[in-house]
Formats: structure tokens, sequence, C-alpha cells
């Protein structure tokens, strides 16, 4: 990540490989039935479909996981998504208005969930940080990040910037 003049990182991670439990679950169902019926329709064994099968969940899952990158720093929030394609979206960090957890049963147990984002004059609602680990530090840590900036804003506009003459 470039980082800006002054900018610092104050949190960089991946969705935790807890909240991809659900997606290996769910792929490996999919990936079961599909061993299934190219077993039924080709003469290759079904225990060497099934291994090819989990090669590719399990790789599909770690390279999704390692190729989203929620950062944190002192002047925005920003996620970068993709291998080969890529998307980036991102915030400065004083655009932010409500910050918001959620997380389900299952989720409570694993110890992750989704840090939702609201911020001003956007339309952007899928602004997620989705499976993350220790949601609640997330949320810390753009606190920590709005008081670094407000009082960088201070420190840049002085105490005389108010006053008028």
């Amino acid at each position: 990540m470039d980082l800006h003049d002054g900018e610092r990182i104050i949190f960089e991670g991946h969705p935790s490989w807890r909240a991809t439990l659900a997606f290996y679950i769910k792929a490996l169902l999919i990936a079961a039935v599909v061993v299934l019926v190219l077993s039924l329709v080709t003469d290759i064994s079904v225990v060497l479909w099934a291994v090819v099968g989990l090669v590719l969940v399990v790789l599909v899952g770690f390279v999704k996981r390692m190729t989203t990158v929620y950062t944190i720093t002192n002047q925005r929030l920003r996620i970068k998504r993709g291998f080969i394609a890529r998307k980036v979206q991102q915030t400065r960090i004083d655009r932010v208005q409500n910050v918001n957890t959620d997380q389900s049963v299952v989720e409570r147990i694993l110890q992750v969930g989704t840090v939702d984002f609201d911020t001003a004059g956007t339309d952007d609602s899928e602004f997620k940080f989705a499976g993350v680990s220790q949601p609640e530090q997330v949320v810390e840590a753009v606190e920590r990040a709005q008081s670094t900036q407000s009082a960088q804003e201070l420190a840049d506009t002085g105490p005389e910037a108010g006053r008028s003459i």
C-alpha cells in the first residue's frame, strides 16, 4: 500500500481463517455432489475426483482469504480484493460516521464478525470488513485513527486558526 505523507498503518489484516469455514463447508458439499456425478460419468475413480475437489476447494478458499486485505491508517480505510482482477475501495477516515459490528451465534463462537462502516456522502453500502477476527478490536482501531486525525488537524490549524483579527 502506498502511504501518503504522514500516514501510518494502525490495522492491517485479512479475513480470519475461521471465517472461511462456512465457505469450506458449502464448497465441500458442492464438490461432493460434483465428484459423485463425475465418477458416474467418467471412468476415473471417486477417490481421485475427491482429492482433486478437496485440493481445489482448499486452494480457492486460501487464495480468496489471502487476496483480501483490510487496512486502517490514520487517514483512510481501505479494502483490497482480488488477485488477477483487483477491486480497491477506500474512504477518508474523517468520512466515517458510524461503525457497526455484526456477529451471528456461530460467528461469536468462532470469534469473527463483520464491521460495517457508514460513510458521509456516499452510497457505498458494501464498505465492510467481513470475517475479521475480534471485530471489536477493529472498531477500536478506527476510533484511534479518528482521534489521531483530529489531533493532527488541530495541530495543523493551531489555536490561532479559530480567532478573527
